[in-house]
């Protein structure tokens, strides 16, 4: 018997686990049954209390002091450990029906998800035929005030990229927190980003302020190794156009909006989900009206 499930990845503070946190809340509201697993070894205060903890089988805090690791090598041995002993998670799902969406609550050290081989070997775990047999998602999420900072956009949507690459199941990408950037852009303008491409650089409000300033940068025409270049922003930039390039060529990524105040946006992100893991194979994704965003007063 075939369970579902969906895998709540992102950066730190990219609003995993209050999304995990309104997508039960919305699930329950509809009488649907959720299974909330919490995966992140430091988190301490959950909405919904987890129905499997990790820090039930080991603690951050005990590797740190035992082993004398920092947090980002004491999550890594956490994760090593688990793998260890899949025996748990097996013992905590295999009873579950197929009425139940499992809602998985990973960490937001983005080692996970570049370049650390632990999470595809989990994922074959889940998904393999055997006593879980999970049909299984990801959603990663990026916060989506990173689209102010170009830089910044561009590097969550390449590790996004390399999370889709790495894990080889139905990936959703997701621009959270909606609710901090209504009323700042206009509609037209956001949607932009919701597919990636260099054009976005060409006008990215750090070098608007520089040619303001009379500053002009030409990445095309910078060297790594010149100190000048480098504290002008100029290999800085040459770097992004350089990600940003590789993204649009691979042409993978792009974005759902998400606004975990809002209830009919939640709906919209459990509609793909739902899509994604064949939950309802007849249905469709529910698409959100195109004024989520609220235009920016002129």
């Amino acid at each position: 018997m075939s369970k579902y499930g969906v895998m709540v990845m992102g950066p730190a503070g990219a609003g995993k686990s209050t999304f995990c946190a309104s997508l039960i809340t919305h699930l329950q509201l509809n009488r649907r049954s959720a299974f909330y697993v919490n995966l992140d070894p430091a988190a301490e205060t959950f909405e919904h209390a987890p129905d499997l903890d990790i820090k039930d089988l080991i603690s951050l805090e005990d590797v740190m002091d035992e082993l004398k690791l920092g947090p980002n090598g004491g999550l890594i041995y956490c994760f090593e450990f688990l793998m260890e002993n899949l025996d748990w998670l097996t013992e905590g799902l295999e009873s579950l029906t197929e009425e139940y969406l499992v809602i998985i609550d990973m960490p937001g050290q983005i080692e996970l998800y570049t370049h650390i081989p632990i999470l595809p070997r989990l994922v074959r775990f889940l998904t393999q035929p055997g006593a879980l047999d999970m049909r299984l998602c990801a959603a990663y999420l990026l916060e989506s005030t990173f689209v102010v900072d170009r830089a910044k956009y561009f590097a969550g949507t390449l590790s996004a990229m390399s999370a889709m690459i790495m894990l080889e199941v139905p990936h959703l990408n997701i621009l959270s927190k909606m609710d901090l950037v209504k009323g700042q852009m206009k509609h037209k303008e956001f949607k932009r980003f919701t597919t990636p491409d260099k054009s976005l650089l060409d006008d990215d409000p750090v070098d608007l302020a520089l040619r303001k300033a009379g500053v002009q940068i030409n990445p095309q025409s910078s060297d790594p190794t010149d100190k000048d270049a480098v504290m002008s922003g100029a290999t800085f930039k040459r770097l992004n156009t350089a990600v940003a390039g590789l993204i649009e060529s691979f042409s993978m990524v792009s974005y759902l909006k998400l606004d975990c105040t809002d209830e009919d946006s939640v709906q919209a992100i459990l509609s793909y989900i739902d899509d994604c893991i064949q939950y309802h194979e007849a249905q469709e994704p529910r698409e959100l009206p195109d004024d989520e965003v609220e235009p920016a007063e002129e």
